[in-house]
C-alpha cells in the first residue's frame, strides 16, 4: 500500500501563515493579518508576543471556556468584510472574507489543493466527453460546501454544479463568491446533506463529481442532527450509488481531531471499491519558522 502523501498549497499569493504555537496561528489573508485559535498548534511561537500584537489586524477573543465561540477585537472602523484571489491554470477565483462569531473567516486557504484537483478532474472528463457520441457538462455534487471554493472550481472548469449547505447565509455568500468571480449556472439547494443524497438516490440521479467536505457535529435547516463518525457511513454508502460507473472523481475531507487518512481510504474503499488513481494524506501549510500545521485529512480518486 503507497504512503499517505502530505499537500501543501503552493499558488496563493493572498494566504500566508505566518506563525504558529500555544494554540494560536497567525495568518495573512490579503490585506488582513489575523490572530485566531488553533488547537492543533501544540508547540511554541516562533514570535515573541510582541510582534504577534504589531502584525495582528484583529484577534479572535474566546467567550468563556468554548473553543470556536467568541468576538474579533479589530481598530475601530474597519471593515469586517474584505476579498482574497486565488488563480490555477484558467481558473481565477474571488472570494469574500469576513469575520464570524466562530472563529471562521469564509475560507480554508488548505483547500486549495482540492480545487485544483477538482479543476483538473472536470476538465479531464469533460476532454473525454467532448470526443464522445453524447457531449455534455460533467455533474458535480457539492455536500456541506460552505461558502463554495471547491463549487467554484468545479464551476469554472465547466461542471454542471449542484452546491449543498444547510445554512441559508453561507450559501448566500456563496452566490457571492460565485458572481465576484465572474461564474454562474450554480445550483444552490439549502437543506441537510443526507436527506438531500437519500431523495437523490431515489430519483435515480447520476454525477460524475462528488465533493464531502462534512464537519464533526452539525444541524441541518430543520434541526436534523449530524455526528460524523455515526452517520459518515451511510452517507458514503449513498454517495457510491450517485457516482458515475465511468470517468468520476471523488473528494473527501475530514477536519475532526483523531480521524486519519487512512479511516478515510478504508471508508471510501469498501463501500466504492478499490481505485487505482487515489491519493490521501494531510494538508498542511508551513510558517516562516519551518513549522508545519495539520489542517485536515482527505481523501480522492479519479477513475476511468
Amino acid at each position: 500500500m503507497k504512503a499517505p502523501d502530505l499537500l501543501t498549497p503552493t499558488l496563493w499569493k493572498d494566504y500566508e501563515l505566518i506563525d504558529s504555537g500555544r494554540f494560536e496561528k497567525l495568518e495573512r489573508f490579503g490585506s488582513r493579518t489575523l490572530r485566531r485559535p488553533e488547537p492543533q498548534a501544540i508547540w511554541e511561537k516562533s514570535l515573541p508576543e510582541e510582534e504577534w500584537r504589531r502584525l495582528a489586524d484583529c484577534t479572535f477573543r474566546r467567550e468563556g471556556r468554548s473553543e470556536d465561540r467568541g468576538e474579533w477585537i479589530c481598530p475601530p472602523r474597519m471593515s469586517d468584510r474584505w476579498s482574497v484571489e486565488y488563480r490555477y491554470r484558467e481558473m481565477s477565483l474571488r472570494m469574500r472574507l469576513g469575520l464570524t462569531s466562530f472563529k471562521h473567516v469564509g475560507l480554508f486557504p488548505e483547500q486549495a489543493e482540492n480545487w485544483n484537483f477538482i479543476y483538473d478532474s472536470v476538465r479531464r472528463i469533460a476532454a473525454g466527453t467532448s470526443r464522445s457520441e453524447t457531449p455534455g457538462r460533467p455533474r458535480v455534487l457539492n455536500l456541506f460546501a460552505y461558502t463554495g471554493g471547491a463549487s467554484l472550481a468545479a464551476c469554472a472548469a465547466g461542471a454542471e454544479v449542484t452546491h449543498v449547505d444547510s445554512v441559508k447565509q453561507v450559501v448566500s455568500w456563496s452566490r457571492e463568491n460565485m458572481e465576484a468571480s465572474g461564474l454562474d449556472g450554480i445550483r444552490w439547494i439549502v437543506d441537510d446533506a443526507l436527506k438531500f443524497v437519500r431523495r437523490e438516490v431515489k430519483r435515480g440521479r447520476i454525477y460524475e463529481g462528488l465533493i464531502l467536505d462534512p464537519p464533526a457535529y452539525g444541524r441541518g435547516p430543520e434541526g436534523e442532527r449530524w455526528i460524523l463518525e455515526e452517520q459518515i457511513t451511510e452517507l458514503l454508502g449513498l454517495c457510491s450509488r450517485l457516482l458515475a460507473p465511468g470517468p468520476s472523481f471523488l473528494v473527501l475531507n475530514l477536519y475532526s481531531m483523531g480521524l486519519s487518512a487512512l479511516l478515510a481510504k478504508s471508508a471510501v474503499n469498501q463501500l466504492f471499491g478499490p481505485a487505482a488513481d487515489e491519493q490521501f494524506g494531510e494538508l498542511y501549510f508551513t510558517d516562516r519558522a519551518g513549522k508545519a500545521l495539520p489542517l485536515g485529512v482527505y481523501y480522492r480518486f479519479f477513475r476511468n
